[in-house]
């Protein structure tokens, strides 16, 4: 009788461990399942996240500054270092637009033909020094020589720290776009142009184009520069469109505060404008909210 006993404790202490085992296998299972599923739930919420911060990435951010802020500088040292604050202030807060324009008289010419081009000795207004300026130190700085001859206004442009942009890049960096400037010198029986990118050998483009034009060059993966194959120029919004870059800010001149709006570069013009003034109201920054917007000034 007890040997019955216990054979009937074992068998029924060996079912209960079976079921344990499928009842543990099937909770595995289940785990998994919902491991797989969590995976593909967050996969596809990553996905979300990155189209949301692309969208966000493509509205473009301008700003207009008056000409007048350089002529409040003492001197021509204060009057550099101003512009060099207002152009790492751009670069930090990745504005894709600086628009300077002239609040002179009516009376006073206007100056439609502002280039930054030529040799003088005589100092520039206020607007057209602001506009040397931030053009120089947007810039990279293996660039100057060749797009910038010598001005007077460029003297002290030397102690000012560099923007360190995302296209500002070293010679021993390497990124899938880069600025140069085209040369003189053609690769012999092709249709390519040499551009100095800042690197340790100058690269072609299949391209021919005109020497000391700025360019946008898209590096692609190869990095050995001694490939036949030449690279492709593209458009400078490339890099914030395919790899998410801040490249920089352009600099527009408006003859007057109308032009700013008038002249605007982008389709439609600004749908979403904010004006700051000493006359305005104070606003707190949790009281202020964006609507949605494509060209923001």
């Amino acid at each position: 009788m007890g040997k019955k006993q216990k054979k009937a404790e074992a068998e029924t202490d060996a079912e209960r461990v079976e079921d344990d085992r499928a009842e543990n296998e099937l909770e595995l299972t289940n785990g998994d399942s919902h491991k797989k599923k969590k995976k593909k739930k967050n996969k596809e919420r990553n996905v979300s996240d990155k189209e949301v911060i692309k969208a966000k990435e493509i509205p473009t951010v301008s700003v207009a500054i008056s000409g007048s802020i350089i002529n409040n500088a003492q001197s021509l040292e204060l009057a550099t270092r101003l512009a060099g604050q207002i152009a790492r202030a751009a670069t930090i807060f990745r504005i894709d637009e600086v628009v300077v324009f002239d609040n002179k008289s009516s009376y006073e010419k206007e100056d439609r033909t502002l280039t930054t081009d030529n040799y003088s000795d005589e100092n520039e207004s206020g607007a057209a020094f602001f506009v040397r300026i931030l053009r120089y130190l947007e810039t990279p700085q293996y660039l100057r020589k060749a797009l910038f001859p010598k001005h007077c206004n460029l003297r002290f442009v030397g102690m000012l720290p560099p923007l360190d942009a995302p296209h500002h890049l070293r010679k021993h960096e390497w990124a899938p776009f880069r600025e140069g400037v085209t040369l003189n010198e053609k690769v012999p029986n092709s249709g390519e142009t040499l551009v100095d990118v800042g690197l340790s050998k100058n690269v072609s483009i299949n391209q021919v184009l005109e020497p000391g034009i700025r360019v946008t060059v898209a590096m692609g993966t190869n990095r050995n520069l001694d490939s036949d194959s030449p690279r492709q120029v593209v458009s400078l919004l490339k890099p914030r469109e395919e790899a998410g870059l801040y490249w920089g800010y352009r600099v527009r001149y408006a003859s007057n505060i109308s032009s700013v709006f008038k002249d605007c570069p982008y389709k439609g013009g600004y749908d979403h404008l904010i004006g700051t003034s000493e006359h305005g109201l104070i606003i707190n920054s949790s009281e202020l909210s964006l609507p949605a917007f494509r060209q923001q000034l």
